[in-house]
């Protein structure tokens, strides 16, 4: 850390060019003794990715920022606060601390907490900002997660793992392909702790995740606004039987849709007659991702269009559907296009044989802040275009 980066003018420079061309400050000379146009410049990109992100850091004066990189790679408050309610018991270790943010919540629910972090000058950062936001139950340790707690003594009643991706893996969709690898270090986490939380990246598949690890009692798929964050893998010392799998969509308010893969089973009942229905769903990205295609018909009382057409139509409007609503206007059929004119909306495609880009640009569609147009295909009338209000965002 260099101390002179946080000195008043400094800080007070930062502050005043969060909206500035942070390459032409890296380029020009510094203002300050001690203190290099790079490191000027990378305190106010990291700041500015940290202001949706990270509120609480910046928001705060005086927090001093690592490469941006962590930013991109750290949770965000959202979903940190949401993770440290499923801490169990009174102490955790987070063997991957990074930047601190899961630290800083989980020390909200626990009495104390230990964050590891490999790199020495992210783990002294980690441990200032601490300071500045009062986290005082926070144990800052600058060393490898794994081997601390190889040699340590101590019991934790959690731990709570984040592996990285493997430099050169590519996409992640498998435990394996992620450093630290938790298999093979899984009984090891299990004899040193009742619960062991694996935060994983989103594209990592359930299934293969599930073969891979073993008392697996909950698997948590996170979303904000539609997009998948993380996979959360609990796993309980003495848990036996199936997993419970939580959708959770992190919103304005928190839905949250959970079932066993054994009730996910069902029958779908799909629609005859769009037009029978006034209103049209959309599932979250998360619920989604939970594979629960035809058990969401069942529990909000909605009738699939298509086998392969994760869209659903209803009589009524249930706002704790975790998605977005939709009341129908009209339809029209596929054939219809090339005599519509004036047509208005965000385009939506749901296994429709073209992308909305190059439908905007041949039937010169004007898109809208409310308005929609759905391509998509049902069970028995073929390819067809639902105009649409939105009534619910994510």
């Amino acid at each position: 850390m260099n101390d002179q980066l946080l000195t008043k003018a400094v800080q007070e420079y930062i502050n005043a060019n969060l909206h500035a061309d942070v390459n032409k400050i890296a380029l020009a000379k510094s203002k300050f003794p001690g203190v290099s146009s790079a490191e000027l410049a990378g305190q106010i990109l990291s700041k500015k990715k940290s202001e949706k992100k990270l509120p609480s850091w910046f928001h705060t004066s005086g927090i001093y920022y690592p490469p941006a990189l962590s930013i991109e790679q750290t949770s965000s408050e959202i979903t940190a606060s949401y993770k440290s309610k499923l801490a169990a018991g009174r102490s955790l270790i987070d063997l991957t601390g990074g930047f601190g943010v899961d630290a800083h919540y989980f020390a909200k629910q626990l009495d104390t907490v230990t964050h590891c972090e490999i790199n020495t000058e992210l783990s002294g950062i980690a441990a200032y900002n601490s300071r500045v936001l009062k986290s005082d139950n926070i144990h800052f340790k600058p060393v490898n997660g794994i081997a601390y707690l190889t040699e340590t003594t101590k019991q934790y009643d959690t731990i709570y793992v984040d592996p990285a991706r493997r430099a050169g893996s590519g996409k992640v969709f498998m435990l394996k392909d992620c450093t630290p690898d938790v298999n093979t270090h899984l009984d090891l986490l299990l004899q040193k702790s009742q619960r062991l939380m694996i935060k994983t990246a989103p594209l990592l598949d359930i299934t293969a995740g599930l073969n891979e690890l073993k008392q697996v009692s909950e698997i948590h798929i996170v979303s904000i606004k539609n997009e998948c964050k993380e996979l959360l893998w609990i796993i309980d010392h003495e848990f036996k039987g199936e997993p419970t799998i939580f959708s959770v969509s992190l919103n304005e308010k928190e839905k949250v849709f959970s079932f066993k893969k054994s009730e996910s089973h069902v029958n779908p009942q799909y629609a005859d007659e769009i037009s029978d229905f006034k209103y049209l769903y959309e599932p979250d990205a998360a619920l989604l991702k939970s594979g629960a295609f035809n058990l969401i018909g069942q529990t909000y009382n909605l009738t699939k269009l298509h086998p392969q057409t994760q869209l659903y139509v209803g009589h009524s409007v249930n706002h704790l559907f975790p998605g977005r609503i939709f009341e129908i206007q009209s339809i029209l059929a596929a054939a219809e296009l090339k005599k519509a004119t004036d047509l208005t909306g965000n385009i939506i495609v749901r296994n429709y044989p073209a992308e909305p880009e190059n439908l905007a640009k041949k039937y010169k569609i004007k898109p809208d802040h409310d308005q929609f147009l759905i391509f998509t295909k049902t069970a028995k009338e073929a390819y067809l275009i639902i105009k649409s209000k939105i009534i619910q965002h994510y």
